[in-house]
């Protein structure tokens, strides 16, 4: 059985990933399978889902979101623990077995820690993944985070850089102000070429 292709984005809160994967689903002829962070979330236990939960309540064991300052702003922060990490390890893991099966996927996430990074680059050892970073205007961003219901203020703030921060992008396109449809057709060029960015990542940060 040939293995479908990967297209991960990753890029902050609100930066526009989900809004590209579903363009990119309708471009496409052939179906892609939309698996974002946010459908894990969403399937965790209620009691796992803190906000602003104490050490040792269920609520930081799952994914907790935590109000902080940061230079004198008020921002929000996303933790995961013990339980939260377990979701995320086996949200990476289904990505490969989607793929393995023959399945396109589009991968929809947020790399906010290096070992978010690192665990994807073990998983989809021997996959076709098209890495594609997603950036925008961090006042843009802002913007659209407070229009969104269920969001928290300051979220793509705390994170804006991090998600970045260790990676190597085989494209990045920019939603400040080009539209879904541009940016989904320029990820997808680039899905037409060979990728090389998880092979120098892997290179760069020595996995094996």
């Amino acid at each position: 059985m040939t293995a479908g292709k990967i297209i991960l984005l990753n890029g902050s809160s609100s930066a526009g990933k989900t809004t590209i994967a579903r363009m990119m689903q309708q471009l496409y002829r052939e179906p892609w399978q939309h698996i974002a962070l946010d459908q894990f979330r969403d399937g965790m236990s209620g009691r796992f889902r803190g906000l602003n939960s104490p050490p040792g309540d269920s609520g930081a064991r799952g994914l907790n979101v935590v109000p902080v300052e940061r230079d004198g702003e008020p921002v929000t922060e996303i933790r995961f623990g013990d339980v939260g990490r377990r979701v995320l390890r086996g949200m990476r893991r289904s990505i490969a077995a989607f793929a393995r099966e023959g399945n396109h996927v589009i991968v929809d996430d947020l790399m906010f820690e290096e070992s978010f990074l690192l665990d994807y680059l073990d998983v989809l050892k021997g996959l076709d993944v098209t890495f594609a970073g997603i950036r925008c205007d961090l006042e843009v961003v802002n913007a659209r985070e407070a229009s969104r219901p269920g969001r928290f203020p300051g979220t793509a703030t705390f994170h804006f850089h991090a998600v970045h921060a260790h990676c190597i992008y085989d494209v990045e396109v920019d939603t400040t102000d080009s539209t879904p449809r541009q940016c989904a057709q320029q990820i997808m060029r680039a899905a037409d070429r060979p990728a090389h960015a998880f092979d120098q990542m892997r290179e760069k940060f020595n996995v094996r």
